[in-house]
């Protein structure tokens, strides 16, 4: 029989359409209990396999890591490359685009086809892509690979479609943009210099033509030669050799000067009359020393040279500040006549371009704003303005203002929440922009009919949280708050302040919203939760403190006056625990042990006067968790709120809290063990008989002895649960970790962590205060493979035959932190996380242990792992040597059982606490790292005056419910199939001015499983997800209807009930970057993408599922990358997103006058066909470069060149453009006409006047 159930384990009979009748399908690994009858659930699911389609839709942010920039003067749009492969084109607010090349090499140059509707990215593979932005998605229509040489730089001249490239060996090669093929036409190095120079001139830095003759082409090579080369008579006009390196080089407009920026910053500028010495030569920031020297500068990276037609010429560089003041910001300089104008900037400079009036650079420029490009921001300033005021950047671009720790993604929120958060935020903005528009204005974008209100939270590693109105996929700040305000500054050398100073003690780890009663909840890293409620008016308030004791030590002995804030619960349930509770939060005079350990303080202070809160999200209550007997409290890795119960629960991996919010109090304070009660599904482990203390049930499971713990900690660095458990034993730390014999393999597959807790803290575990451990923060290409080996020093096997624990010279230390020891370590936000992962020793599991304990920080173990038969072979004298032999099979140690069972996932709602209740009550579900559920049910006074006054309470015996891994998400369904939302008071204004003909009421909505199944008789069902599996339980019989294993070979990161196509489903997201959705109830799988590899736990962390189909994530520290999972979506996608590319008019070249166009040479009679075509110059040699062909010449279709349709559509394509030029060709001969009729009526009245007249009347 057992047999049997496995075989039908997980599978279902009901077709994708059909009504799910027998609920015994599929549910042989469920509890044995009475299945309903087939009338009873009655689901007529609709969701099918082709509602599903995954694709990427926007990316939000500033671009990571940029490298490049250009910007079209014509469609005034802008182009960002960087150092990852991707271009982030910008237009106006709502056209905002991302392209990626496919070999992820840097983009080193952008060059737009002004007002051609393309653009050219030449990447460090040495590879030229062109890609065509007519389309909503650009795409790359041809690549061109250069294979025995390094591209350097890139030109292309106005309305050219020949494209100058120079390389690293000094030659300068033309492409033909249209065909993307090498011109036979090659300018050697060897050719461009004098055949007496002895030097090579090194690589190409500069190219441009002469403003004055396009025949004229000026070639910059970085040691200083610059050249002049005729392309018709194929020689150099002129070679000027400098002494110091180029950088850049700018015309003026006329063509008859140059200026070049150098290394040692200075800036020389050339006369074409005399080549052989500079014109002029300046140190912009280089000043005379007493022994008349200039004092050294640093290189000018750049400069352009720009002019006026009412002013004088402005020079504008970057770089070339002195070397003596040390710790001057990267700054950019404006020059305008006589006056200098240096501008700081907050971080260094990538690449600046100055935006002029006219494309062409032989007319005035008439500067207007100049983009600055930095390594985390961009900035315009406006030029036209004495004072260069930047302008307001209408683009997202400060979401890592403080390095992102947590996000949450909600859709479909209230209609009225943007526009009340929007008003409130705008009264904080800052002040002092240009008062012009945005000069980056290109595209078209409309709003779109498929929008509803959407809202992204973003938590920060300095406490901050950020409202975002992510509504038509794009991206506004709406209000910003700073959670620190709620706590005393920490100062230097005051006790326990001194530890964190250089810390993020107010990082946030995750929040919990609700937008119907926009109460909204934040957990923070140093273990506290802070309860907001909103307002529209400002307030003077007393912060409310609690301080809960969630960290027993089960050989503490409890004095009598512990005991009345640490109750023993020997009947759970009845006590209501009082746990320190400070309106005014004094300083504890008793806070640490004669022994100087800390005992009974949080980990920050909260400020204990009235503070005036401003209107917006105002503080309500705080919570702090206590040190316990010189030990930290541990990270919270669960949290739930309810407004309707006034209810707030939350736990980590000693046990479990509930507050009641109304009344301030706390209800519950229990550890894990003592929620079973009698109920307890484990066989627990004995404690050895040798053991001189006997352990009670207290918070931590049994466990041979100290060590055991500690070296569990100390495996990874990643491992933050610190259990103090048993006797203390003398142990020293070492010095380093790199070679420590105690950091040992991670077991394979024996981990099990809050999947809820998005923030990485590393607690430092090696001696001495000034040793710090940290994972590195820059960002790999690609991580340590899951299944290979791991470079990181922390993660190295134990030395055969080396004690475990050296003791050292200084004697023994406790293993417990002692009072000096920082207990957290600086954030590791999700912006900047990454993997380091152990050895692991069998295919399949990944190194769970390491990903999960960098992911959540908190060490556990799991339901399908405690069942293992062969454990690890302990001898007397490895036991007494703290020292282990490792089993062959993969099964679990003692040590990793020691570990604790964790509150993972918790949900407040409307349910069956047990088999025999007949009406839903309050319940509090609660998930466990074991797979374990446990249900609560709870008694709240229904009448607001007793809900003020009695307590609530809960019984704790109530039902208990397996799954095989950590528990992940819970949601409630009705017999119809119909989402269960969580029952919510509805926003009320708390200092809005009372009105006494109406007094404040609380108006609470609830939706109860029996409210909308007459039909259907009582019950609901209930949607459990874990990391291995999902369930759907018959409530209140607890029958599992329904069972799918979800992965074996991996584990869930993020699972979500979500709303799609007027149904619901599950979503889940796995460590090896399948994104998944299963039908509800029947579990049927709709959709299997492999998406992401997860190269970094930022994905995992930031991962978030939303309804209406949609997804965020991290993508970089930087960027926020938004994805659907819906067909729907995806298929209205290309109405959402913005036009590039817009039909204008290229302005008219202007009238240069007679003179000037017979004395300024004949740049207009040039032809670079008959110079560069293959008639003249013939073909390149095909090994110099290879000609690959793009994909990308339909919208919104992949379609093979080669094929039929493909042809078809090309064509297509092909036809709209000639239609769209013909068009303009015709309307274009039209104005020729009417012009030339206009013209001829003059010219005949002019004839008649004039026809009497005599020569000497004129």
């Amino acid at each position: 029989m057992k047999k049997f159930r496995k075989v039908l384990d997980g599978l279902t009979t009901s077709s994708p359409g059909a009504t799910v009748g027998s609920p015994s399908c599929g549910s042989a690994a469920g509890t044995p209990t009475a299945a309903p009858t087939p009338k009873e659930i009655d689901v007529q699911e609709t969701l099918v396999s082709e509602n599903f389609q995954l694709c990427k839709t926007v990316r939000h942010g500033f671009p990571y890591q940029p490298t490049a920039l250009a910007f079209d003067p014509v469609q005034k749009i802008l182009a960002i490359g960087s150092r990852s492969g991707g271009v982030r084109i910008l237009g106006r607010p709502g056209v905002d685009c991302y392209c990626q090349h496919e070999s992820g090499a840097a983009v080193l140059q952008l060059q737009f086809l002004i007002n051609e509707g393309a653009l050219v990215s030449a990447c460090a593979d040495d590879t030229l892509h062109l890609w065509n932005l007519r389309q909503r998605r650009p795409a790359i229509l041809h690549s061109l690979k250069f294979n025995r040489e390094r591209i350097t730089f890139c030109h292309l001249p106005f309305q050219s479609k020949w494209l100058y490239v120079g390389t690293e060996r000094g030659n300068t090669h033309i492409v033909n943009i249209e065909s993307f093929v090498l011109s036979g036409y090659v300018i050697m190095w060897n050719k461009a210099i004098e055949l007496s120079t002895k030097t090579h001139p090194g690589p190409v830095v500069h190219l441009s033509d002469s403003p004055k003759d396009e025949g004229k082409l000026l070639i910059g090579f970085e040691s200083g030669t610059i050249v002049q080369w005729d392309l018709r008579g194929k020689k150099a006009d002129f070679r000027i050799y400098y002494d110091e390196a180029i950088h850049s080089v700018s015309w003026h407009h006329e063509g008859k000067q140059f200026m070049c920026s150098h290394s040692d910053g200075s800036l020389t500028l050339w006369n074409l009359r005399n080549t052989t010495k500079p014109f002029q030569v300046t140190f912009p920031h280089g000043k005379i020393q007493k022994d008349a020297r200039k004092e050294s500068c640093k290189p000018i990276l750049k400069v352009e040279y720009k002019t006026c037609r009412n002013s004088e010429p402005f020079v504008i560089f970057s770089g070339g500040l002195s070397y003596d003041k040390a710790g001057r910001r990267p700054a950019l300089t404006i020059m305008h006549g006589k006056a200098i104008t240096v501008l700081e900037m907050d971080y260094p400079i990538v690449e600046f371009m100055v935006l002029c009036e006219t494309p062409y650079n032989n007319e005035v420029q008439e500067p207007y704003a100049v983009v600055v490009l930095l390594e985390k921001d961009l900035i315009v300033v406006d030029l036209t303005q004495s004072n260069y005021p930047v302008f307001e950047n209408p683009y997202p671009m400060d979401i890592h203002e403080s390095p992102v720790t947590c996000t949450a993604y909600f859709a479909d929120c209230p209609p009225d929440i943007i526009p009340i958060l929007y008003s409130i935020g705008a009264k904080h903005k800052k002040t002092g922009y240009s008062q012009k528009e945005w000069p980056i204005s290109g595209g078209t974008w409309t709003l779109g009919s498929h929008t509803y209100p959407e809202i992204i939270i973003t938590g920060h590693a300095d406490g901050s949280i950020k409202f975002w109105d992510a509504s038509a996929i794009t991206l506004q700040m709406l209000y910003k708050m700073k959670t620190s305000k709620v706590f005393e500054k920490p100062k230097a050398g005051e006790g326990r302040a001194a530890e964190l100073v250089e810390e993020d003690p107010f990082a946030i780890q995750m929040v919990s919203w609700c937008p119907q009663s926009r109460m909204f909840c934040v957990v923070g890293i140093s273990a506290h939760i802070i309860l907001y409620r909103f307002s529209k008016y400002d307030a003077n308030t007393q912060i409310v403190s609690l301080e809960v004791r969630l960290q027993c030590d089960s050989d503490d002995v409890i004095s009598p006056s512990e005991n009345e804030n640490n109750p023993s619960f020997s009947e759970p349930g009845s006590h209501s625990p009082q746990p320190h509770h400070h309106h005014q939060h004094p300083a504890s005079p008793g806070s640490r042990t004669p022994e100087g350990i800390k005992d009974s303080i949080p980990c920050l202070k909260v400020k204990d006067r009235a503070v005036r809160v401003p209107p917006g999200y105002q503080s309500e209550l705080v919570i702090q968790l206590l040190w316990v007997d010189g030990e930290p409290p541990q990270q919270i890795t669960s949290l739930d709120i309810n407004s309707a119960y006034g209810l707030l629960a939350f736990g980590n991996c000693n046990g479990l809290a509930v507050v009641d919010y109304l009344q301030k109090t706390v209800i519950l304070c229990m550890s894990t063990l003592d929620l079973y009660g009698s109920t307890d599904p484990y066989q627990r482990l004995t404690r050895s008989p040798r053991r001189n203390r006997q352990s009670t049930s207290g918070l931590t499971e049994l466990t041979d002895n100290q060590q055991s713990i500690d070296m569990e900690r100390n495996k990874s660095p990643t491992s933050v649960c610190v259990c103090s458990v048993g006797s203390p034993v003398p142990v020293h730390y070492p010095t380093s970790l790199h070679n420590d014999p105690r950091v040992l393999p991670e077991p394979v597959a024996s981990l099990r962590a809050s999947h809820c807790s998005p923030v990485f803290y590393l607690l430092d575990n090696v001696k001495g205060p000034g040793r710090k451990l940290s994972l590195p923060t820059d960002l790999k290409t690609d991580l340590d493979h899951v299944n290979g080996h791991c470079t990181s020093p922390t993660s190295q096997p134990c030395s055969a035959g080396k004690p475990r624990i050296p003791m050292g010279p200084e004697g023994p230390r406790l293993t417990r932190r002692g009072p000096g020891r920082p207990p957290f370590r600086k954030a590791q936000s999700a912006a900047c996380m990454e993997i380091s992962l152990p050895v692991s020793h069998t295919e399949g599991h990944a190194s769970r242990r390491a990903m999960l304990q960098q992911l959540h920080g908190v060490t556990m173990y799991s339901h399908d792992e405690h069942h293992s038969t062969t454990s690890y072979c302990w001898s007397d004298r490895e036991s007494r040597e703290n020292s282990f032999t490792r089993s062959r099979s993969s099964s679990v140690s003692s040590i990793d059982r020691d570990t604790k069972e964790a509150v993972t996932t918790l949900q407040f709602g409307e349910s069956y606490g047990r088999k025999n209740d007949v009406l839903p009550t309050p319940c509090l579900w609660v998930g466990t790292s074991l797979g374990v559920v446990l249900l609560i049910p709870m008694s709240i006074p229904t009448d607001q005056e007793e809900r003020m006054e009695e307590p609530v309470t809960m019984g704790v015996s109530g039902a208990v419910l397996m799954l095989k891994g950590s528990v992940l998400r819970f949601s409630f369904l009705d017999c119809m199939g119909a989402l269960i939302q969580p029952p919510y008071e509805v926003w009320r204004d708390h200092n809005a001015p009372e009105d006494p003909d109406r007094p404040r009421r609380r108006k609470l909505v609830h939706f109860s499983p029996s409210s909308s199944q007459d039909a259907c008789g009582d019950g609901h069902l209930a949607v459990v997800c874990s990391e291995r599996q999902a369930k759907v339980f018959l409530m209140p019989s607890q029958s599992c209807l329904f069972v799918h294993n979800i992965t074996e070979s991996s584990f869930v990161l993020r699972a979500d009930v979500v709303s799609v196509c007027n149904s619901v489903c599950l979503a889940c997201f796995c460590a090896n970057g399948h994104v998944m959705t299963l039908s509800l109830p029947s579990l049927r799988p709709l959709m299997d993408v492999n998406y992401l590899p997860l190269t970094d736990m930022r994905i995992a962390r930031t991962f978030y599922f939303t309804n209406g189909g949609q997804a965020l994530y991290l993508s970089s520290p930087t960027e926020v990358q938004r994805i659907t999972y819906s067909q729907e979506m995806c298929d209205n996608l290309q109405e959402m997103l913005g036009e590039l590319f817009t039909p204008i008019e290229t302005p008219e070249a202007q009238n240069r006058g007679f003179l000037k166009g017979f004395f300024g040479g004949n740049a207009h009679t040039f032809d670079r066909e008959e110079l560069f075509g293959e008639a003249a110059a013939g073909k390149a040699s095909r090994s110099l470069a290879q000609h690959i062909p793009g994909q990308g010449g339909v919208e919104g279709m992949k379609v093979a060149a080669s094929g039929v349709v493909g042809e078809l559509a090309r064509a297509r394509i092909a036809l709209d453009e000639r239609g769209q030029r013909l068009g303009e060709l015709e309307e274009r001969t039209a104005l020729m006409m009417t012009s030339a009729e206009a013209f001829s009526k003059h010219a005949h009245e002019l004839m008649l006047k004039c026809k009497d007249k005599k020569w000497y009347q004129f």
